[in-house]
């Protein structure tokens, strides 16, 4: 069955990966992105390469007026929501909390928490059946370091993330009589951009080598746990934390 399924920050790493498959299942898909236009083009193009729809929505999840404009935009051109995709996030500098402005603290919590609760209330409104939705699916894109607490590198992350967990538990049971599931996942270390942008490039592959699995994961690894759950498939899970972090 075709859905159309909005992404936040869908232009990199697992948002990409998530949309590609998506597409791959015939899905139409919104791109979120905040400022890289020609990456969030690209994903738009290889969409319509495979045959599915798409568009690419500019917008900062941490700006309520941004995000109202992001869902406004995508169902004017896609039509009504089946599935939102929570994923926009941000990382900053290894440190210690004890060597974290406040002005660092704001921005992680604005964009992973504030952001995603945003996010996910907006999705919420538009998917909820006594709102006029037709029901659908929430994926909100956490983090193992929630559980792992992320010390001497990224304990705000973590703690921004660890939200995300506890809005997956509580707002799955506010619609699970209104047609929409819920459900959060942990990705764990995975090859992505997302720790360039933190100043460590090497990471995933320098932490993935001590994981169980002895590897980090691929993006596209996130991305089918993340379709799983937005597809029919799912139907009976909601509510759930799901880890893909290779047994770490």
């Amino acid at each position: 069955m075709s859905k159309t399924i909005l992404i936040t920050g869908a232009s990199r790493g697992i948002g990409r990966a998530t949309a590609l498959l998506a597409a791959e299942r015939g899905w139409s898909v919104g791109v979120n992105y905040v400022g890289n236009q020609a990456a969030a083009g690209e994903v738009v193009a290889l969409v319509k390469s495979r045959g599915a729809n798409a568009v690419s929505l500019q917008g900062d999840v941490a700006q309520e007026r941004d995000v109202l404009a992001v869902f406004d935009g995508c169902q004017q051109a896609l039509g009504q929501l089946d599935g939102v995709v929570v994923n926009a996030g941000i990382v900053a500098s290894p440190a210690t909390l004890m060597d974290m402005s406040a002005e660092r603290l704001r921005r992680m919590f604005e964009v992973n928490s504030v952001g995603a609760y945003l996010c996910a209330r907006e999705a919420a409104r538009r998917m909820a059946v006594s709102r006029g939705g037709k029901g659908g699916s929430i994926v909100l894109v956490s983090s193992v370091a929630a559980r792992l607490g992320s010390p001497f590198e990224y304990v705000d992350y973590a703690g921004s993330k660890a939200a995300v967990d506890t809005l997956a538990i509580g707002l799955s049971k506010e619609l699970g009589q209104e047609g929409v599931r819920v459900n959060s996942i942990r990705p764990g270390v995975t090859v992505t951009d997302i720790h360039a942008s933190g100043g460590q490039p090497d990471r995933a592959h320098r932490v993935g080598a001590g994981t169980p699995m002895g590897r980090p994961g691929e993006a596209n690894e996130i991305a089918e746990a993340i379709i799983w759950l937005l597809s029919d498939a799912a139907s009976y899970t909601s509510g759930a934390v799901l880890d893909v972090a290779g047994g770490r």
